[in-house]
């Protein structure tokens, strides 16, 4: 193992870390949090009506599998140098710091306003329980909250997502269970349902199998934040160890989870009538019997909204660290506090998603539309970069002299893991052209992508002296 460790630092030497504390159930848990979340559980009944029931299955399960790539190439890099700045390191190392400051940044931006969001679809589902209590004093006491669990240290950080996102992966199989039981006529009154809703009178695609490609774009939006563990690693125990076994285990899990969800509410609701429904979910659960299943569906929901708040905060502060490292952020964010936490980094996110919060109120159809929009692209970026890496580290390992058989963890069947990818993410992201609805994604991302790489190019470039791409000999 000597080699490998000589070889891996040539390539990238090892930065002063954040504490250990992340076990592997909190990895788990960590990157099923950041995937599932309100997409599934309020958004799915639009992916069914629009693709027909079996269209969404096959969208689910083409996401899924676009998901997998993406990881397996994430578990390479992330066993092999497990760092806190995750695939932000890793393009600044193995594509071009340009490259890695526009990641970071982007990645920081995307998750920050989406923290915004996920303070104000908590704070509604309170004021709607406590009408007296204004939402906007609910965001401050979320926000509160969840900078609490992030500065205290990443073990409380851990459990708390741990929590959370159990109480989403208890409603889903509560769900499917519950749903089954209408399907065969085990609960309700309405006898043995079947797959009769799957009969759609103008074949397996009601709307042309066209609709299903669209449809992809909101289904892999639906799988991101699955890449998360890779910026937990940075801060797990034995990650040689771990991180393998969770992302086959989160992989698995996510796709039976979403698969599942989505078969048993296309066979219990017409297709027609899955896209005005505010929470299918909750009307699967009421036909049950279940007198409060809407009381049931909103805390589902508030729970999911505050864990991908959680895991994004956890996101932001760790993506700022490593930037504020390599000289590509102030280097006031790469001070942590007495528990090894990045404290700072977390008070930056908070408040880019306060002023995101102000912009949803008094510009929400300029500013704050251009900040959600814009984002929407960053997910299968990412992705691109994080298959685009993993060839490019491939590559220059072996060619500092080390072997595959001194790599942890290999992407299996390379190149074409990686190729896959690589140009599936890039079809989704040329897909949105083809949706007028989506448009606006590529007109807002786009330049929002140029604008930091440009900045990078005209104020940053002379100055950052990375820590990585030193020459390698294969001496």
């Amino acid at each position: 193992m000597d080699k490998q460790v000589s070889v891996l630092e040539a390539i990238c030497p090892v930065k002063p870390e954040l504490r250990r504390d992340m076990k592997s159930r909190h990895l788990m848990m960590i990157s099923i949090g950041g995937t599932i979340g309100t997409g599934l559980f309020l958004g799915s009944g639009q992916t069914i009506s629009q693709a027909g029931p079996a269209g969404a299955i096959l969208a689910y399960m083409v996401g899924g599998f676009i998901m997998y790539m993406v990881l397996l190439c994430l578990a390479e890099l992330s066993v092999a140098m497990p760092v806190s700045g995750s695939f932000q390191s890793y393009a600044t190392q193995f594509i071009s710091p340009g490259a890695g400051f526009t990641t970071g940044w982007l990645y920081w931006i995307n998750w920050a306003v989406c923290i915004a969001a996920d303070f104000t679809a908590a704070g509604i589902i309170m004021h709607n329980w406590f009408p007296q209590v204004p939402v906007w004093i609910w965001c401050g006491i979320f926000a509160t909250m969840l900078a609490l669990l992030n500065v205290i240290s990443v073990k409380a950080y851990g459990e708390a997502e741990f929590w959370f996102a159990g109480i989403k992966v208890v409603a889903i199989v509560s769900f499917i269970i519950a749903g089954a039981g209408l399907m065969f006529g085990f609960t309700g009154h309405e006898g043995a349902i079947g797959f009769s809703n799957f009969s759609t009178g103008s074949g397996i695609f009601p709307h042309g199998f066209s609709t299903v490609f669209l449809t992809m774009i909101a289904v892999a939006y639906s799988f991101q934040g699955a890449e998360l563990v890779g910026i937990a690693a940075g801060e797990c125990k034995e990650p040689g160890k771990h991180v393998p076994r969770v992302i086959r285990g989160i992989t698995f899990r996510i796709v039976i989870f979403y698969i599942l969800a989505i078969a048993v509410l296309s066979a219990t609701i017409p297709w027609q009538e899955a896209g005005v429904l505010e929470s299918p979910f909750a009307q699967v659960f009421g036909r049950i019997g279940i007198p409060v299943a809407q009381d049931i569906m909103s805390f589902v929901v508030l729970t999911s909204a505050l864990s991908a708040g959680n895991s994004a905060l956890y996101a932001c502060s760790r993506m700022l660290w490593s930037m504020a490292k390599e000289g590509m952020a102030p280097r006031f964010l790469a001070t942590v506090n007495g528990n090894g936490v990045p404290f700072y980094g977390v008070v930056a996110t908070l408040i880019l998603a306060c002023l995101s919060l102000l912009t949803s109120e008094y510009a929400a159809d300029t500013v704050y539309l251009w900040l959600m929009s814009s984002t929407g692209l960053t997910g299968c970026l990412i992705w691109v970069i994080i298959a685009w890496c993993q060839m490019n580290f491939r590559q220059r390992f072996l060619q500092a002299g080390g072997s595959l058989q001194e790599l942890v963890f290999c992407t299996p069947f390379y190149p074409i893991v990686p190729l896959l990818a690589l140009g599936l993410n890039l079809v989704v992201i040329f897909s949105l052209y083809f949706d007028e609805s989506q448009r606006i994604v590529l007109y807002t991302g786009i330049p929002l992508l140029f604008a930091i790489y440009g900045y990078y190019e005209l104020f940053l470039k002379h100055k950052v002296k990375s820590e990585c791409r030193p020459e390698v000999s294969n001496s």
